[in-house]
């Protein structure tokens, strides 16, 4: 059955609350283990013998997966739906959360990793997929920027919550609890979500051969406008959450010698940050109609605050937090460069479409981690201690790739408006 994309004012709002509840769980439980390296990193370091590189690739290894896994979970997406596809990536998620628990060296950590990020490859993109479907894609940055934000509690809970659980059942017995938390959650999302608004349910599509899944990919990659987009995609999320997912604990170790509780204190801080600044800019694209200029003095904005950290961030800590906390701020509108990206696609190729799209955001997310440890790791440690100009080199490196995606996006990028 066909619905008017604007038409909302007939879903019930007892489904509307089950949906938003469901996807926020679920995506605030991929927050969670996206950043819970951050506040423990050194202890981490400390009692598997991680060196800087290997802690990169550790948490490289989960976005990794997390990437590969974008094109077959845009197939499941066309295919069976998103409530399915959650469900049976649900035992690999359980798996590597429990791996986490049990791990002895770097080896198996990375192991571990990889297999929790591959098992979260349809979180995120479940969210956009359904609040589409459900809300039409006009609205889709106004909508998953609420689940958005709101799924930030994940990354707020691998701040002060992880590092202060860790200090009374270790980072093991935490990483255990996010395993049933992971089981529990996915079981939820089942039960709850339906692939279409009740009543509104689209007639099921005939499966397609393999020439036409291979048509379809095709005619994703060849679609006219996206490669702009992907350039600047590629670096958004990435250039704030390799600060907060991984770095910005050692960084308030090594140059401010915070505890873990303190770190953990200021990565709550920035994912609240990141929440709010989520809030603010999602409906941005409605209200103005444009969907490149916001996202271009987005990314100025975080180019600026990565310099200045690694400028001045050493000479204070205070000034560190703050821009910290400023950085997780300005680099909220990732999700109004995906509903640009959403926009370039008909709805026969949107899993695939928008599942390309996270590709490259995922992509941007594996290499900036073992980038930034690569930096850091090339400078000397006294006493297991990297000094401030090894962070601020690395800081320098992600501004620096940052700037070339806003660059090709700038030039080449064609504006997306919600009213036409």
């Amino acid at each position: 059955m066909t619905r008017d994309p604007k038409d909302t004012s007939s879903l019930a709002p007892g489904a509307v609350a089950r949906l938003i509840a469901a996807l926020t769980a679920l995506t605030a439980m991929s927050n969670f283990h996206r950043a819970n390296l951050g506040a423990l990193a050194p202890e981490l370091a400390r009692d598997l013998s991680l060196s800087p590189d290997a802690l990169g690739l550790a948490n490289g290894a989960f976005f990794l997966t997390l990437g590969l896994m974008q094109i077959p979970v845009g197939l499941m997406f066309d295919r069976i739906g998103p409530r399915r596809t959650v469900a049976l990536l649900g035992v690999p998620a359980v798996a590597g959360a429990a791996l986490q628990a049990v791990a002895v060296d770097p080896r198996s950590l990375i192991g571990a990793r990889l297999l929790l990020g591959a098992g979260c490859g349809a979180s995120f993109m479940a969210s956009i997929v359904l609040c589409a479907r459900w809300f039409g894609p006009a609205r889709l940055a106004t909508t998953a920027s609420r689940v958005f934000a709101f799924s930030q509690i994940g990354s707020l809970a691998a701040g002060t919550p992880l590092a202060a659980g860790a200090a009374v059942i270790g980072w093991r017995g935490m990483f255990a609890t996010s395993a049933a938390l992971t089981a529990l959650v996915t079981l939820a999302f089942h039960r709850a979500v339906t692939d279409d608004p009740p009543g509104r349910e689209t007639a099921p599509r005939p499966r397609e051969r393999l020439t036409a899944v291979l048509s379809g990919l095709l005619a994703v990659w060849r679609t006219k406008g996206l490669w702009p987009v992907l350039a600047m995609h590629t670096f958004i999320y990435a250039s704030a959450a390799v600060v907060l997912t991984l770095w910005a604990g050692p960084y308030l170790a090594d140059v401010h010698a915070l505890a873990p509780v303190a770190r953990g204190h200021v990565i709550l801080a920035m994912a609240a940050a990141q929440a709010a600044g989520t809030l603010v800019v999602g409906p941005l694209d409605l209200r103005l109609n444009t969907r490149k200029w916001i996202v271009v003095p987005g990314a100025c904005a975080t180019i600026s605050t990565l310099l200045a950290l690694a400028a001045f961030g050493h000479r204070s800590t205070a000034l560190a937090i703050g821009l910290l906390v400023l950085l997780c701020l300005v680099t909220s509108y990732s999700v109004v460069t995906v509903a640009h990206g959403r926009s370039l696609f008909p709805d026969a190729l949107a899993g695939r479409g928008v599942t390309t799209v996270n590709l490259f955001q995922l992509i941007g997310s594996t290499t900036l981690p073992v980038l930034a440890g690569h930096v850091v790791g090339g400078f000397p440690a006294a006493q297991g201690v990297r000094p401030p100009v090894a962070y601020a080199a690395a800081f320098i490196a992600v501004a620096a790739c940052l700037g070339s995606g806003l660059l090709i996006y700038l030039l080449f990028a064609r504006d997306s408006r919600p009213r036409g």
